[in-house]
């Protein structure tokens, strides 16, 4: 039976409880513990009552005393051991936790309730977080405090039936809202591409021209490699993609694809098989002047006027995408990802089904794909009509 006590504290009197709860593995005997903090008398025995029946039942989880900063990096920890995720996926996770120790740094994880947490995602709405951000802080949350439950460190889940805050669109957003990315028209893409030729640093061309003529990812460009390149059969496998922490050049990581519908195989044509083989010429050269540091790891796109071998960064293939767009006088915005827009674009416009170009892309739905197609085809219905009407009037 539970014994019941009162005592003070600065904010006045609290009610407590002494009861037998687990077996000391020692003596052999049932601990005594004791839980504090309760307003009323009444509110201790109801609590005391429903111990006793969690005891009897077997069902009982004495709740440890661990703070959230003490307990994130060890779930972390077993997160990324335990689970069949990227080194991205972690240091997302980790991006997450670390907005989270904002608010529950100290805080017991016992302590933390349903209507706290409730009201936490509120205040990352208040405080000007994006509706994504706040959907990937509440996904590692219900993640780390259900592993929490499961080593029996909380009793309750506080993230259990909690609602990401809703985002409604204003007016003015609705009527200025452009749903098409930047990407270059058919007429841009020839222009900057004989930029690229022209004044490009080494690999340039040869890069841009291989963004614009499969859609890859840029990722994915930078983790290619040789053996990936099917001269005969005119075709590049995608298989991985590439990941760097640190920055550092040489510190780099390479990642199954994005999605199981990213790993695809990639009909080209003989302008970019071309390019490619008079590329592999040049980058021989480079290995063999380097032979003794080169780091030859078959890497399609590596760099190749310092770290030689070691494959390029995203980066700096953006930085290289900006200096040239200068040179071009073309939108300054576009990225390397605008030349996946770009090759949706020009397979709209050469007749290519929505399922055949998100299959290129290695999609299995995105609406910003299916937006730029639309765009396009209804562009191209729209001068089908204007030709039928040129038909007539010249009747």
């Amino acid at each position: 039976m539970a014994s019941f006590q009162k005592y003070t504290t600065k904010d006045g009197v609290r009610w407590m409880y002494k009861y037998y709860s687990t077996i000391d593995p020692v003596t052999g005997k049932k601990k005594q513990s004791t839980k504090r903090g309760f307003k009323t008398k009444k509110e201790a025995q109801l609590d005391a009552a429903t111990v006793e029946i969690e005891l009897t039942n077997g069902t009982f989880v004495k709740e440890k005393n661990t703070t959230f900063a003490e307990f994130a990096p060890r779930w972390l920890s077993l997160y990324s051991k335990t689970q069949n995720v990227k080194d991205s996926t972690v240091a997302s996770r980790q991006v997450s936790i670390n907005r989270m120790l904002k608010s529950f740094k100290y805080i017991m994880l016992k302590d933390i309730t349903r209507e706290m947490y409730q009201d936490y995602l509120l205040t990352l709405k208040k405080d000007g977080y994006s509706k994504e951000t706040i959907i990937s802080t509440h996904a590692t949350a219900k993640m780390l405090f259900k592993k929490a439950k499961q080593m029996e460190i909380i009793k309750i889940n506080p993230t259990v039936d909690a609602i990401v805050p809703a985002f409604n669109q204003t007016i003015d957003e609705l009527e200025n809202e452009t749903e098409l990315p930047k990407y270059f028209e058919k007429d841009e893409l020839i222009s900057f591409l004989e930029i690229a030729e022209k004044h490009g640093m080494d690999k340039d061309y040869v890069v841009f021209l291989t963004l614009a003529y499969t859609g890859m990812r840029v990722g994915e460009l930078c983790a290619l490699k040789w053996k990936d390149i099917n001269f005969e059969e005119k075709s590049i496998s995608i298989t991985k993609t590439y990941w760097n922490k640190t920055n550092n050049t040489r510190n780099y990581t390479l990642n199954t694809p994005k999605t199981k519908s990213s790993k695809r195989l990639i009909l080209v044509d003989d302008e970019l098989i071309n390019e490619l083989k008079k590329y592999k010429t040049l980058q021989k050269e480079i290995m063999m002047r380097y032979r003794n540091s080169y780091h030859d790891q078959d890497f399609v796109f590596p760099k190749l006027t310092q770290f030689h071998g070691y494959p390029e960064k995203p980066k700096v293939i953006e930085n290289r995408l900006k200096r040239l767009l200068r040179l071009s006088g073309l939108n300054m915005n576009l990225t390397p990802h605008s030349f996946r827009h770009t090759h949706t674009s020009l397979l709209a416009e050469a007749g290519a089904e929505l399922l055949q170009i998100m299959e290129r892309l290695g999609q299995k739905d995105e609406k910003i794909t299916r937006n730029v197609y639309m765009h396009v085809t209804k562009k191209l219905k729209k001068d089908t009509v204007d030709k039928f009407r040129k038909l007539m009037n010249g009747i």
